[in-house]
């Protein structure tokens, strides 16, 4: 004890009145301090027996698209009917269900043995894309990455499809067509564009053949192995634009016109440099905002997609990190390449595009976007925050979100269990909906608190990671879980209510 103190039994008391405030101000800010540590570090349970429906019954699999899987009006899913969970590319037919009635449609229908599937709606208009494999496939032209193409459907005209994107197989090439598959396409929020992957064929071809004529000389034949002479074939993310239509050249037999004008708007190299932003793959995008997103100058860019691209670490290791494309209104100015490449270049971005990485990860503990859940980066509403997985230092799957002018990423999430699926907004921006722990969740984007609205499913039960997507009013989420019938399980479609206000977690 002080002597001082010991000295003054006043200052002794005033002393212990000091401790005893210290004290109930300890506790009362580390009750408030475990009260918000856990609101946002568990699930709470607001789960009620009716709050889950299952929507399709038939004895088939039911695969959704992890966005755009609702109809304008909120009313009708549009799934495919491929097989193993859409592991493979079987697809017979697109389709829609009344949530309400159950009743089904069939959009279109599968022949000339063209497979189908990934359908998404239009935002505004009652149609929808999806992927069309090649029709009478051969053994030298089969469904592949790069033999895919995007076809439309009105829903009021089922099994009438119109060409999306022009395909140019052989020279000369044409400007807004492609070379090779698309895949994923997203129409903009204003429905006026589509986003989507896209595999060249032509340079596909030259790497088979360069990995041929390795192994012919004897050296191993390494898959991805890097031809000299060309380009290789590397995933990239195009657009569509409506300035259409664009017609080809039947140079190929498998040559056809289509309604947009398409561009590769990302930029890869065959060996991006250690420790660079170059990238070797652009993958998984995302729109940003329903109208762009305001950049550091205060102005709008009216058109940008998020992305993962693949980057080269200092120390030779591969992982994905977060980028930004700004697109201009004119995708038919070429750049300083050809928009249409070239027989061993790849096309080239237009003029006025701009490539930006975000993340930049590689000290981390755990580097680079989660590459498991396979999702797809998404923007907020207003665009002014992009939500992507990575795990924290635990090795735990979390949400994370960055600003597309940059800075530093904010972990949204501190959950023991790690997100299982792809993810979506609401469309006011305020919640993301996700496969947590055997249940469907919703987070609360500012807080991070998450709460379970379907009980906890083991593995085998639980919602599937390929869908988590909030209906237009966010009043409902559609997800799928395998159902077991007659000793078979097929992927059968739910759609989840979700409360409106979630109740806030209880006192300590």
């Amino acid at each position: 004890m002080n002597n001082s103190l010991a000295k003054k039994p006043g200052a002794w008391r005033m002393g212990s009145r000091s401790v005893r405030r210290a004290g109930r101000w300890f506790v009362f800010h580390a009750s408030f301090f475990m009260l918000h540590f856990s609101a946002a570090s568990q699930l709470r349970d607001v789960s009620a027996p009716d709050t889950e429906r299952q929507i399709t019954t038939a004895a088939h699999d039911h695969v959704l698209t992890n966005i755009n899987c609702w109809s304008p009006d909120g009313r009708w899913l549009a799934y495919d009917t491929r097989s193993e969970g859409g592991a493979k590319f079987d697809g017979s037919s697109i389709e829609m269900v009344d949530t309400q009635e159950g009743r089904v449609r069939v959009l279109h229908r599968s022949r000339d043995g063209a497979g189908c599937g990934v359908v998404t709606f239009h935002p505004v208009n009652a149609s929808v894309v999806f992927i069309l494999g090649p029709e009478n496939p051969a053994s030298d032209w089969n469904y592949g990455f790069s033999r895919r193409r995007g076809v439309l459907v009105d829903v009021h005209r089922p099994g009438r499809i119109r060409a999306m994107d022009a395909m140019n197989y052989a020279p000369p090439f044409t400007p807004g067509a492609l070379r090779g598959g698309s895949h994923v396409h997203v129409y903009s929020p204003d429905g006026q564009w589509l986003s989507f992957t896209y595999d060249d064929e032509i340079l596909s071809r030259l790497d088979e053949a360069g990995e041929k004529a390795k192994g012919q000389r004897g050296a191993p034949a390494v898959s991805g192995a890097m031809p000299m002479g060309h380009d290789r074939n590397q995933r990239n993310v195009a657009v569509a634009a409506p300035f259409g239509p664009v017609r080809v050249a039947r140079s190929h037999p498998r040559n056809h016109d289509g309604g947009f004008f398409c561009a590769v708007v990302t930029r890869t190299v065959n060996a991006p440099r250690p420790g660079s932003d170059e990238i070797s793959r652009a993958f998984e995008e995302g729109w940003l905002g329903e109208n762009g997103y305001v950049r550091a100058d205060g102005a709008r860019q009216r058109r940008a997609l998020a992305f993962q691209g693949l980057v080269t670490a200092a120390d030779g290791s591969r992982h994905a990190e977060v980028f930004v494309v700004d697109i201009p209104d004119d995708i038919t100015r070429p750049g300083d390449a050809p928009l249409e490449g070239a027989a061993t270049r790849r096309p080239a971005p237009p003029a006025g595009t701009a490539q930006r990485r975000l993340t930049f990860t590689d000290a981390r503990k755990f580097p680079g976007v989660a590459a498991a859940p396979r999702h797809w980066l998404r923007s907020s509403p207003d665009g002014a925050r992009i939500a992507f997985l990575m795990r924290d230092d635990a090795g735990v799957t979390q949400l994370w979100t960055i600003s597309p002018n940059g800075g530093a990423p904010r972990q949204v999430t501190r959950l023991p269990h790690g997100i299982a699926s792809a993810f979506s907004w609401n469309r006011d921006g305020t919640r993301i909906a996700a496969v947590i722990d055997g249940s469907v969740c919703v987070i609360d984007a500012a807080s991070g608190a998450a709460a379970r609205l379907t009980p906890r499913r083991e593995p085998g039960d639980a919602p599937l990671e390929l869908a988590c997507v909030f209906s237009p009013d966010g009043a409902q989420i559609a997800c799928l879980r395998r159902v077991m019938s007659q000793e078979t399980g097929y992927t059968q479609i739910f759609t989840v209510r979700v409360p409106a206000p979630i109740p806030p977690p209880p006192n300590l």
